[in-house]
């Protein structure tokens, strides 16, 4: 999942890929603020703010891939078959808990086939009951991989049990063209309330994929317009869209009078409205927060306070928190364009200090070693990672070029998007990389920024990524970013934004993919990370951590179920504003 614009989770002791997980989530110890899942004031009533800088990409569920926007949709419009709880303990928040489903889910021949029972009376918000052929149509949508684009579509086309074409891509196009409408009518059926998914390989831990992404959630096929379903939403959860959504200023969540049938208690639903307000820089919004006067006191963003700001942290301790995210920043690297030697001189004089230091220091950052985060199960340092010095060693990469005949300086740009923050970073980066004898053009963008790294033809040298597992495996973090039979297409890069073909790596991720045993699964994705790093593939840099503040009248709630972002499902108002 990407950071900013990607997840934790651990499932139930059932799941073998992930039981040794569930101990190791979690935010860190220094976290301020007590984070809670319980409320502990609020009432119901009054109308919530919420502040976001950069449009929302996606309200349509299978096009959604930002942990933050998952939580919003988790939390507020869309029910999944099961979901997760509103503890705010590590390992209770992270097991999958039934929701549109009766149970968690039964699964056969060794994870390769699961069943799961939609539940009566969960309507829609036009009073139509959600069906089980709704739970089928949503995940169909995966598959028209030219119109549903964006989201984490390659869990699906990888798994469930459908033939592909030579190119590797399924001979099922999704449910517009309808080409190879029977093979996916086989692998996913309907018998009652009863859906069934067979897969092709074992998923032992598929309860966890649905809770943690919305690919697999219900779509009514009537109100399915395609590309122009984007900002429509049609709700099954406690509130739905008044009038319509404005990318660019946002819009405003109420009550949804169908709303029902939920045993969850994942979702308070207090406020009476949300009101979402695009467009404000950090700054603005966190002026407001810390003056905490007027509509500021109801207000919450998921934006994080800027770093020039941490110095008014202590007098607002009692709204501060400082989770621990899920999230690893890193540099790709395009390696159709630029040659291993010049990759691994890059790499070794990357100022991770630097980088760390800009964006806050130590109550913003720690080094990461890997693009695993240490929450995931199986996590190691990554030795070639972790022998780079913090600051960087130009004066090493230097030799690198030279030994390597390449002409100095070798001229290449850094893509990123564009902030205050992520501007004195990158400076950061560039002073280290033209001592080592590259002459960097830094080169920020804007809210396109993701959708242009993913497309085929980009020319672009290096640029910026953050990642968070999209539940602790490492399976939901190499093969996503890396593996090109699962991102690379005609169309799109998905997240292999270094356009990366590697064969042996590629083989370790189908060693790790048909494995049932936790060792031999891990081992081999230690292996795969191995051979990314030989490649010189990516650069770690760090683990975020996140700086929320919310208004005085705001009873706030973070929990690792909401990615470390805002729980929208608990906050609620303890007065007026």
């Amino acid at each position: 999942m990407a950071s900013f614009k990607k997840r934790i989770i651990a499932v139930t002791a059932g799941s073998l890929l992930l039981s040794g997980a569930l101990a190791a989530c979690g935010s860190s110890d220094d976290n301020k603020g007590d984070g809670g899942g319980k409320s502990s004031g609020a009432s119901k009533g009054g109308t919530l703010f919420f502040k976001v800088e950069d449009p929302i990409d996606h309200w349509d569920p299978q096009r959604t891939y930002v942990g933050t926007d998952i939580s919003k949709q988790s939390r507020l419009v869309y029910r999944e078959l099961v979901t997760f709880g509103d503890s705010d303990d590590p390992v209770e928040s992270a097991k999958p808990i039934a929701d549109l489903a009766t149970d968690t889910g039964t699964s056969e021949e060794g994870g390769k086939v699961w069943k799961f029972t939609v539940r009566d009376g969960v309507k829609w918000q036009d009073g139509k009951p959600v069906t089980c052929e709704d739970v089928k149509y949503g995940a169909s949508r995966n598959f028209a991989t030219d119109v549903i684009t964006g989201g984490p579509s390659f869990y699906v086309l990888s798994y469930l049990d459908i033939p592909a074409d030579a190119d590797g891509t399924p001979k099922y196009k999704g449910p517009y063209t309808k080409v190879g409408q029977d093979l996916y009518d086989k692998a996913v059926t309907c018998e009652g309330n009863t859906i069934t998914y067979r897969f092709n390989k074992p998923w032992p831990d598929f309860p966890l994929a649905i809770a943690a992404l919305h690919m697999m959630s219900p779509y009514r096929a009537d109100k399915d317009q395609g590309d122009k379903s984007n900002y429509q939403i049609f709700s099954n959860g406690p509130y739905m869209l008044e009038g319509t959504w404005d990318k660019a200023s946002g819009g405003t969540l109420v009550r949804n009078p169908e709303y029902g049938n939920d045993e969850t208690d994942s979702r308070k639903a207090l406020p009476d409205k949300i009101t979402f307000q695009i467009g404000d820089k950090q700054e603005t919004t966190y002026d407001a927060l810390f003056a905490d006067s007027g509509t500021a006191k109801c207000t919450v963003s998921d934006n994080r306070i800027p770093p020039s700001m941490f110095s008014q942290i202590p007098g607002a301790q009692d709204r501060y928190q400082n989770p621990e995210s899920p999230y690893v920043d890193y540099l790709w690297f395009n390696t159709k364009k630029l040659d291993l030697p010049v990759r691994q001189a890059l790499a070794t004089a990357t100022n991770r200090e630097g980088w760390i230091n800009a964006g806050g220091g130590d109550r913003a950052y720690i080094p990461a070693y890997s693009v695993v985060n240490p929450t995931v199960a199986g996590y190691k340092e990554n030795p070639v990672y972790k022998d780079i010095p913090l600051a960087g060693d130009p004066e090493a990469a230097k030799k690198i070029l030279s030994d390597a005949g390449v002409k100095m300086p070798y001229k290449l740009d850094l893509r990123y998007p564009q902030s205050d923050t992520a501007d004195k970073q990158a400076a950061a980066l560039k002073a280290t990389w033209d001592k080592a004898g590259f002459a960097v053009s830094l080169s920020p963008e804007g809210d396109v920024y993701y959708s242009n790294i993913q497309k085929p033809d980009h020319n672009y040298d290096v640029g910026w990524a953050g990642w968070g597992a999209d539940w602790p495996s490492p399976m939901t973090v190499l093969p996503p970013l890396f593996d090109s039979r699962a991102n690379i297409t005609s169309g799109s890069l998905g997240q292999d934004y270094g356009k990366y073909v590697g064969k042996d790596f590629n083989a370790k991720i189908s060693e790790a993919q048909n494995s049932t045993d936790l060792d031999a699964q891990i081992s081999a994705l230690q292996a795969a990370d191995d051979i990314l790093a030989k490649d010189m593939v990516y650069m770690p840099l760090e683990i975020s951590k996140f700086n929320w503040l919310a208004g005085s009248n705001v009873d706030f709630h973070v929990t690792p179920a909401s990615n470390s972002f805002p729980d929208l499902g608990l906050i609620g108002l303890k007065g007026s504003c």
